[in-house]
């Protein structure tokens, strides 16, 4: 496997977007605890997805360090919220077959607007 490192190399995204669902702490097979999210994001008009009638992508998010697992356990179905982290791709057992999937890996963040009243109903419905 190739690695590449140094000045040449950047893995940073920030994303702004809304909760889908209450974060979730998990406790992996090898006793390290996550919490992880869903984030909602409009979808804006681009030349890949301007045939596209989706509104709206989902982009997993996991916390690992102390720090941040407090911050996004504190977040809510549909708070509008900040994340800067990196792209990871995981790989993991399900059953028989390994997969992976590719998630932000939370390194901070911060809440934009708290949801309130009936705007804390699941993004997820109202997207579809």
């Amino acid at each position: 496997m190739e690695q590449s490192e140094g000045p040449d190399t950047v893995n940073e995204v920030t994303l702004r977007g809304r909760v889908s669902g209450e974060p979730q702490q998990r406790e992996l097979p090898s006793g390290t605890v996550l919490v992880a999210f869903r984030l909602v994001l409009a979808r804006e008009r681009t030349p890949m997805t301007a045939a596209s009638k989706q509104p709206s992508d989902w982009i997993e998010c996991a916390a690992w360090g102390a720090r941040v697992r407090k911050q996004a356990q504190s977040w809510h179905d549909g708070d509008q919220v900040e994340v800067r982290g990196s792209l990871r791709r995981r790989f993991f057992r399900a059953g028989e077959q390994g997969r992976s999937s590719v998630e932000v890996e939370m390194l901070g963040g911060r809440l934009v607007r708290r949801a309130t009243g009936r705007g804390r109903e699941s993004v997820r419905a109202a997207t579809g």
